[in-house]
């Protein structure tokens, strides 16, 4: 890939940009993480936090790990009673092995959850501790997931749609780089702040190739309301990064963006965060015209609807 030797030393990088400047491959994932794989620790799972993990799952996720948590746990106790011997247990339908393994496992299911319907009971010490111990396991298991049911709904989250790419249009005298967000859910965020930052890979005076990170200077970069979409415009003059780049030194460099907003949500009465990243050579980042507009009155001209499927709608330069 074709770098220009030096294009960036007349710019004063960060260095508290979080990452270094010998990284490599993309900083910061579409989704906002870091795009950074742990590696060295004595153990493989020592690098995860499962509550972290469970609470980042999606909600899909969540419920089929749970649901298949559950059944093989109850299989796992079923199997138990088996080896017990299912004379130890009262009321079993023993006319056939079929019959013999589900009563055992709903048996299971029962002492898990302490319910315990009375049809089937556990004879003799060993099979009475095994009920004790999994009952034990079902209400620790189960305050387990009402916590991690409130972590998931109660947690703060920003619940905010990027444009899937970032445009650079005409703008003023010269041209801008642009991208928009926009709230999904019926969320209020207020005092909504953005910081932007770039990483441009350049080549030293002794030829090693190394990143470079630089802020982003934006038009706005507060709004006491986020209710609509906020196109966030970079104004790219001397003083950005950006000055006097082609198209084609866009497609060649290695040139990211990261954004970071910070806002206010009034229901939670709490900070929440949400980040982004674009990419130049995943053409995430297009010369175009301008971005269409995503907003409409209604009919009765009451209210004002916000299309979020028009978040990457852009009108294409003329040619």
């Amino acid at each position: 890939m074709a770098k220009m030797k030096g294009r960036f030393s007349r710019l004063k990088s960060r260095e508290d940009s979080g990452f270094s400047s010998n990284a490599t491959g993309r900083f910061v994932n579409k989704n906002g993480t870091p795009n950074i794989r742990r590696a060295g620790l004595s153990h493989p799972f020592e690098k995860y936090s499962w509550y972290h993990t469970l609470l980042d799952l999606p909600s899909w996720k969540f419920i089929l790990f749970l649901i298949f948590g559950y059944i093989l746990a109850n299989l796992g106790f079923a199997l138990i009673y088996f080896s017990i011997g299912i004379e130890h247990l009262t009321g079993i339908d023993k006319s056939t092995p079929l019959n013999e393994f589900t009563d055992v496992f709903f048996f299971s299911s029962q002492t898990f959850t302490t319910v315990g319907y009375g049809r089937i009971a556990p004879v003799g010490f060993l099979a009475s501790m095994v009920a004790t111990f999994e009952a034990f396991l079902g209400l620790l298991g189960f305050a387990i997931a009402t916590g991690l049911f409130y972590g998931r709904f109660s947690r703060p989250r920003a619940f905010l749609k990027f444009s899937r790419i970032a445009l650079i249009v005409p703008f003023q005298e010269t041209t801008a780089l642009m991208f928009r967000m926009a709230p999904y859910k019926n969320n209020l965020l207020t005092d909504a702040n953005i910081v932007l930052t770039c990483a441009v890979e350049d080549v030293e005076e002794d030829g090693t190739s190394k990143s470079k990170f630089f802020t982003l200077e934006t038009e706005l970069s507060k709004i006491n309301t986020l209710s609509l979409n906020w196109t966030v415009v970079h104004k790219i003059d001397e003083n950005s990064p950006f000055f006097d780049l082609t198209e084609e030194d866009f497609k060649t460099l290695d040139i990211e963006i990261f954004a970071h907003v910070r806002a206010f949500d009034e229901v939670f009465s709490n900070t929440v965060v949400q980040r982004t990243s674009y990419v130049s050579r995943e053409n995430e980042i297009l010369f175009a015209e301008k971005f269409n507009l995503m907003y409409a009155p209604s009919r009765d001209q009451k209210t004002t609807i916000l299309n979020l499927d028009l978040i990457d709608s852009y009108r294409p330069r003329s040619l």
